[in-house]
Order: structure tokens, then C-alpha cells, then sequence
């Protein structure tokens, strides 16, 4: 889980409390850092201080913010066990999306948070690292990537390609066609796998050694990498892909790729690039973890494809794609006369 620390035990000894609340002068959790979140959840380190508002306030507090049937309905279910989350929060009878923005805003208006949470959108508590890692991504990605992070929601990824640039992620989650999913989904996708994102940045810095390398990517538009490298080409086959997204001359084999195969491939281009030892041991063990964290459980579109240049070299790569939220990883060896 997403580091909590005594964020987590704060809420814990305080929940359930009936009229105590923790004053903003002694509240630590407004001031918590983390770079960036690192698992699903939905309230980052930063915004912890929202759950121990709800947790902890009083009738009266909460009630200058929130309904007074929901406020009942809160005070009641927290008396039993404490919130742990939004998505805890919002299975209280009154409460949906914009109960959770009011009490965000109360938890701000209290001290319980600060600038570094910018807020609750979309049922998604976001924290200003988180954010700006959201408007980035929006901003550059391509098409097709954001199409796969986006798999239940095209005209939500339409209008944001048509949209951009953004500058805050409250304009991303306004966009229409975004909501609770989307918006998560593309939270996660720039922010989930930063440890695996230094592995990859490791191997692309070590992976040439003259007549040959290896290189890796997280972000990159697939269809063309598939269809538009070199004018040799050779051992095209994919597999999960729409009919219409298959590239002309591909085999299509009947079966979807596991984590296995997908941390075999990236385990050996890996292993390519650390041909002489030169990746730190420790950097590898914290990407291939985060990989794992990532593909354990899922399924994977995408195809294996060779390709050249010149007649004088030669590609193998690899491309993965999450059939549900869009996690890709291109793996490429390649070999010069």
C-alpha cells in the first residue's frame, strides 16, 4: 500500500471518537511529501489529512461543510471503524462526488491538508506531484497509448487529444468523457512505474556497445513502431489486437501474452544491456519489482516484429499492451555489421 506512516495511525487512534477532533495545529499530515504515488489508491500521502478530517471532526465541523443527514450517516458508520479511503467514504448512504469535494474542502478550510493536496476530482484525491505528473502525460502522450489507457472511454481520449495543452488536472477532469475510471487509469499511468521507468533509462544509457544494443521504452505510439521502422521487415506476429489494428502481413496467434512472458522478454533485453555489469544491482531489482508489481495477473495485446535499416543490420523487438488500462513496454535488441 501507499506509504502511511503515522498518517495511517493518526486516523487510527482518533476514528470513531464521537466529538474529538485532531486541531490543525497538531496535525502532521498536511505536511507529508512523497514524490509520487506508487500503488492504486486513492488518497496519496498528501491528501491523508481528508480521511483523518473525516474521521475525526466533530458533528458540528462536519456540519458547516456537509448535509447534516450525511454528516449523521458519516459520524455513525466511523463509530464502528475508522475510513481507510474515499471509495470507504462513498459507500455511506448521501455521500457521492460532490460530498467528497465538500469534505476535501473542509479538510482544507481545517488545516488538515495544504497545498501540497490540490483536491478531490472524480473521487480521486490528487496531490500536486501526482497532478503535474497527469497534465504532463496528457500533454505529450500519443494517440494510441491514450486510447489503450482510455479503453472504456474513446470520446473522453478524443477530447482530450483535441483539447491540449492543459495546465491543471481539475481542466483534464472536466474534459467530457472523463470520469472516476479515466481519470485514475491516467493517473496510474504516470505515476505507477517510475522505479521500472529508471530501469529502462538504465538500459537505454548502457544497451550499445557498437555492433549491437538493446533499448526499452514505457510511452510510445505502437502502431507506429509497428508499421512505420525500417524498410526490412520480417516475423511480424501479434496477438489481442482488433482486426482492424492488425498490420498488414502479421501472423496472428489465438492466445493473449501473461506476466510471465512479458517479464521474460524485458528480463532478457535487460540482461542484454547489462552485459558488462554496468546497472546498478539495486536498480534493477527495484524495476523489475515494480514490473512485477504491474503485470502480475494481467493480460497483454501486442506483437513480436523484426525489422532493419539497411541490409547491413538488424531489430528484434517486442511490444506489450494491457488489455484493460493500457500499461505498455516496448523490449528491442538490435545488431550491427
Amino acid at each position: 500500500m501507499h506509504r502511511l506512516g503515522s498518517a495511517f495511525l493518526a486516523v487510527s487512534l482518533f476514528a470513531g471518537c464521537g466529538g474529538s477532533e485532531v486541531p490543525s495545529s497538531s496535525e502532521p499530515i498536511a505536511q507529508q511529501q512523497a514524490p509520487l504515488t506508487t500503488t492504486d489508491v486513492d488518497v496519496p500521502p498528501e491528501c491523508q489529512g481528508i480521511l483523518t478530517f473525516a474521521n475525526t471532526a466533530s458533528f458540528a465541523t462536519l456540519d458547516a461543510y456537509l448535509p447534516s443527514d450525511v454528516v449523521t450517516n458519516l459520524v455513525t458508520r466511523r463509530a464502528s471503524s475508522p475510513f481507510v479511503s474515499l471509495a470507504d467514504i462513498s459507500s455511506v448512504r448521501l455521500v457521492g462526488e460532490a460530498r467528497l469535494e465538500q469534505l476535501a474542502g473542509g479538510a482544507r478550510a481545517q488545516g488538515f491538508i495544504g497545498s501540497s493536496c490540490v483536491g478531490v476530482m472524480d473521487g480521486l484525491a490528487v496531490s500536486a506531484d501526482d497532478a503535474a505528473a497527469i497534465v504532463s502525460l496528457v500533454n505529450t502522450i500519443d494517440d494510441s497509448e491514450l486510447h489503450d489507457v482510455l479503453p472504456d472511454a474513446w470520446n473522453g481520449a478524443v477530447n482530450l487529444l483535441g483539447a491540449r495543452p492543459f495546465t491543471s488536472v481539475q481542466a483534464i477532469s472536466n474534459t467530457a468523457g472523463i470520469g472516476e475510471v479515466s481519470l485514475r487509469n491516467i493517473r496510474n499511468s504516470a505515476t505507477l512505474s517510475r522505479p521500472f521507468e529508471a530501469l529502462i533509462n538504465a538500459v537505454n544509457v548502457a544497451g550499445d556497445w557498437g555492433h549491437g544494443g538493446a533499448f526499452m521504452d514505457r510511452h510510445f505510439d505502437w502502431w507506429q513502431y509497428v508499421t512505420t521502422n525500417g524498410s526490412y521487415n520480417s516475423g511480424l506476429e501479434c496477438f489481442g489486437l482488433e482486426p482492424s489494428s492488425v498490420p498488414s502481413g502479421a501472423t496472428v496467434r489465438p492466445y493473449l501474452a501473461d506476466a510471465a512472458e512479458v517479464r521474460a522478454e524485458i528480463l532478457s533485453t535487460v540482461s542484454s544491456a547489462n552485459w558488462n555489469n554496468q546497472i546498478s544491482s539495486s536498480v534493477i531489482s527495484a524495476g523489475m519489482a515494480n514490473l512485477d508489481a504491474l503485470i502480475t495477473g494481467r493480460s497483454f495485446k501486442g506483437c513480436y516484429f523484426g525489422y532493419a535499416n539497411d541490409p547491413w543490420s538488424g531489430h528484434s523487438a517486442a511490444i506489450f499492451v494491457d488489455t484493460v488500462n493500457g500499461f505498455s513496454v516496448l523490449s528491442e535488441t538490435y545488431w550491427a555489421e
